[in-house]
């Protein structure tokens, strides 16, 4: 078997696994990095989600790389797309004006920048990329982690990566059974947490639900329609208890109330002034085209568009039937979740009720160029669940509500290694939940939360930190697991520096203290600045 060794293996190549390895090149250490799927970047790339984030992203709230990821994408749209002049100047350019967020982009995009910001590591030789591979065991002794075996997941050939210290990046917390790292799935109970929104019972097999997204554009007059999906029967009927209507629809409940809301669907509808406004006054998901939409006509040249391109990432397509984690049938429900969205854009393109009286859309083109995939579908699903470890210190829903703090200003930690801010938002969850939504105020992430209880050189690295089932809500978006996988990459290098543990430096103040330091120098926000206005 094949044997590398580095100074650091991140195991996992979403956006923590990149943020992780970015770090710890930039404080001249060698890296392993793997990801099991064509592209690197997770749930901005392969998962096809363009950023969820806060308000103040474009002044503050995220670490430097992560804005130079952001700025880095924008540059790619100047420098090769064919934008009009005002698009080209405006410095907070948002290629699709999509709601979601301030900036809306295609997932190929994100892909060359994440290349581009690797690409002098690779040259260097000090960067490792293994693709496709997924972890299949680990060599572990005394709560030290000597060894991952990698698989290909093509041919079958494995490698084995070695490192003084092993970062977890992947999307489910892979890593945490396979090195007997104590970790936590699925729903705590009240009693264990104190969280007034946790379920009275734990339920392991209780997590949020994925989504397969998938990515199309609408050519007037022509017909895309796809194969009718074998389950389409299935879904067709299926109706949540509490959805208000057939999944297969244009309704969902809305996220706070909970009540049944009807959404629209506007093919390239035209440009209003909607993009952009504040999404604490008006989210602006109410109609699917616009909510999602990755490139907006507007923004380009006269004739450089046939049509805008949106990704599918809508309520409709949540996956409720079971999990994909440490289930017997995990591979029964990642098939089935990829037939729900499936089954949901024929409905679209056959069924569904247009505002002209009409049904269907056959003219909606799935596009696979955009995906990196044959079918318009994402490579993997959107998954917003991990594994968890069992952390030194382990984030609860009263450290971060608002209503439970009495007031919405930043949540704070003394060993804060960063910032995050977004609603506690689960989304309808395998275990029969609806939607558990809860104003949460702007929080740090505690050194604590990434410090496994035993396990002393494995390191979380993406959105297997210390929370709950509950808190995991708020600290599972892209800018967030950005941090959490710099920091896990800063503070393995600093150790290696120091010649110390990460348990180490979250005890002594004066190692802690110094981390912090490093931290703020690498660009990395430690605490929410004081303004008016959470």
């Amino acid at each position: 078997m094949r044997v590398l060794r580095a100074d650091v293996a991140v195991i996992g190549g979403g956006l923590g696994g990149i943020a992780a390895a970015l770090a710890a090149l930039g404080r001249g250490k060698r890296v392993i990095l793997s990801e099991e799927h064509a592209w690197l970047g997770g749930q901005l790339t392969s998962q096809a989600v363009p950023p969820d984030e806060h308000i103040w992203v474009e002044q503050f709230g995220v670490t430097a790389r992560y804005r130079a990821l952001r700025e880095g994408i924008r540059a790619h749209y100047r420098s090769f797309y064919p934008l009009t002049d005002a698009a080209r100047r405006d410095p907070r350019l948002n290629p699709g004006l999509g709601r979601v967020s301030r900036l809306c982009h295609e997932p190929r995009v994100a892909v060359a920048v994440i290349a581009q910001q690797l690409a002098p590591h690779l040259s260097s030789g000090r960067l490792t990329i293994l693709q496709p591979y997924l972890p299949t065991s680990a060599a572990v002794a005394e709560h030290l982690v000597s060894s991952v075996i990698l698989r290909h997941a093509e041919d079958g050939t494995e490698v084995q990566v070695e490192a003084p210290f092993i970062l977890d990046a992947t999307e489910t917390g892979e890593l945490l059974p396979l090195t007997g790292t104590d970790f936590v799935l699925g729903a705590e109970s009240r009693a264990e947490t104190g969280e007034p929104s946790a379920p009275e019972d734990a339920d392991p097999g209780n997590v949020q639900s994925i989504s397969w997204c998938f990515v199309f554009d609408h050519i007037e007059g022509a017909d895309f329609t796809i194969e009718r999906p074998a389950a389409y029967d299935y879904w067709r009927e299926y109706a949540p208890a509490f959805w208000g209507d057939r999944l297969l629809s244009f309704t969902a409940p809305q996220p706070r109330t909970l009540e049944p809301e009807s959404r629209t669907f506007h093919v390239n509808p035209p440009y209003g002034t909607s993009a952009g406004e504040d999404p604490r006054q008006d989210p602006g998901d109410l109609d699917l085209w616009e909510f999602r939409r990755i490139i907006a006509r507007q923004n380009f040249q006269p004739g450089a568009y046939e049509s805008d391109i949106v990704v599918a990432n809508w309520p409709m397509l949540d996956y409720l039937d079971g999990s994909i984690i440490d289930d017997q049938d995990a591979e029964t429900h990642r098939a089935a979740a990829k037939e729900l969205s499936r089954s949901y854009l024929y409905w679209l393109q056959t069924e569904a009720p247009r505002p002209d009286g009409g049904t269907g859309w056959p003219g909606l083109r799935p596009r696979g160029d955009q995906t990196g995939t044959t079918d318009g579908f994402a490579q993997a699903p959107y998954i917003r669940e991990s594994r968890r470890i069992r952390a030194i210190t382990t984030v609860v829903e009263q450290d971060i509500s608002v209503s439970h703090r009495g007031h919405a200003g930043p949540a704070t930690f003394d060993d804060s290694v960063g910032i995050g801010m977004y609603r506690i938002d689960l989304h309808p969850s395998t275990g029969g939940d609806n939607y558990i939504d809860v104003e949460c105020a702007p929080f740090e992430i505690p050194l604590g939360a990434l410090v496994p209880v035993a396990t002393r050189n494995l390191l979380p690295a993406a959105k297997n930190i210390g929370t709950t089932h509950i808190t995991n809500g708020a600290y599972r978006l892209h800018p967030v697991e950005w941090n959490i996988g710099e920091a896990a990459g800063e503070l393995a290098s600093f150790c290696i520096d120091e010649s110390t543990l990460p348990r180490h430096v979250l005890s002594d103040q004066e190692l802690r203290q110094r981390f912090q330091n490093r931290l703020v120098e690498s660009g990395i926000e430690l605490h929410w600045p004081e303004i008016l206005g959470y």
